[in-house]
């Protein structure tokens, strides 16, 4: 039989619950301590998740680090509290699940890369694109050459997130570390770097607080490390979530609008790829199959890194109103 991993949660707000309930699926995994600072969220989640109603609570996560039997965290705190939280899970000899944006500065990004490396533990980014068919589609399709050299990216994002955050923790940078670009949008940032194997060299940006402390608009420019170029664009005050992606090469062109996936070569015979790669199926199961070594990790910090060394370029630029050349 395989051992049993046992997983400590520091965070049980409400992306917790989908966490715990994809654990629920991996026979080798048990959660076995909750930290949250606020007391009724803990007794929510306990109610919500029964197969969690002994497992001792904490208000503190260092104090959970010291007294639970643990062998690993995830890491579902707000933003800025997510690089204290795992270095000192690392610094106890734990794998770390931590809910994106890995941290909220380029500067801890690089210390979370450096310590897992030390440690030789595993760390996990939760960018659940990476599990998803069609996003694995245009990494393979774009990694066998299959649209040729990329030449331009284009992401765009909207959804009501200026009104449905209002008042909340997301809004505040203390807590979040930034707006819309830092939160949802750090998806986006993440699967155009993914899919592409590209980095952003160079961008420029124009960036929309409106009468909030964190950007809720952001349109930026970009230049790759290949030299193609692209645009981000995330809208935060929208009515609807939107999303639409373009991958375009010197063989053909690849578009997600909306998660329907078109495959256009340059024969103009435009198809709906039907046969879609498939891979481990989620970040949790993959975090508990890399710890027992069955499987590699498939959002590893470094894409943490790439992600932050773009949203602080994209920062200083909105604020300056230069371009700006991207950490690397």
């Amino acid at each position: 039989m395989s051992r049993r991993i046992c997983v400590g949660f520091i965070g049980c707000g409400g992306i917790s619950h989908g966490h715990a309930q994809r654990l629920r699926d991996v026979p080798e995994a048990q959660i076995t301590a909750l930290m949250d600072v606020d007391g009724d969220r803990l007794r929510v989640f306990q109610e919500r998740n029964p197969e969690t109603k002994d497992c001792p609570v904490f208000f503190d996560h260092k104090e959970m680090l010291d007294k639970a039997e643990l062998d690993a965290v995830e890491i579902h705190s707000p933003h800025t509290a997510h690089f204290q939280q795992i270095m000192d899970a690392l610094d106890r000899g734990l794998h770390v699940l931590v809910e994106k944006p890995m941290v909220c500065r380029t500067k801890d990004a690089r210390q979370v890369v450096d310590k897992a490396e030390q440690t030789g533990k595993v760390v996990l980014v939760s960018y659940q694109r990476h599990y998803q068919p069609q996003f694995r589609y245009v990494r393979e399709a774009i990694a066998s050459g299959a649209v040729g050299k990329v030449q331009f990216v284009s992401a765009f994002q909207c959804q009501n997130w200026y009104n449905s955050q209002r008042g909340k923790w997301r809004q505040d940078p203390v807590l979040s570390g930034g707006g819309q670009l830092n939160d949802s949008g750090s998806h986006l940032v993440d699967v155009i770097l993914w899919v592409t194997g590209l980095s952003v060299t160079e961008l420029s940006g124009y960036v929309d607080n409106l009468d909030t402390e964190v950007d809720i608009n952001s349109a930026l420019s970009l230049k790759f490390n290949n030299g193609a170029e692209g645009n981000i664009s995330v809208v935060g005050n929208a009515s609807v979530f939107w999303e639409d992606l373009s991958f375009l090469g010197t063989e053909g062109a690849i578009f997600l609008r909306n998660g329907k996936l078109s495959h256009a070569p340059h024969d103009g015979k435009v198809f709906e790829p039907t046969e879609l790669p498939t891979g481990p199926a989620n970040a949790d199961a993959n975090f508990i199959y890399a710890i027992l070594g069955r499987e590699e990790v498939q959002s590893p910090p470094i894409g943490g890194l790439r992600v932050i060394e773009l949203t602080e370029a994209a920062w200083e630029s909105g604020r300056t109103g230069r371009p700006v050349k991207v950490a690397a």
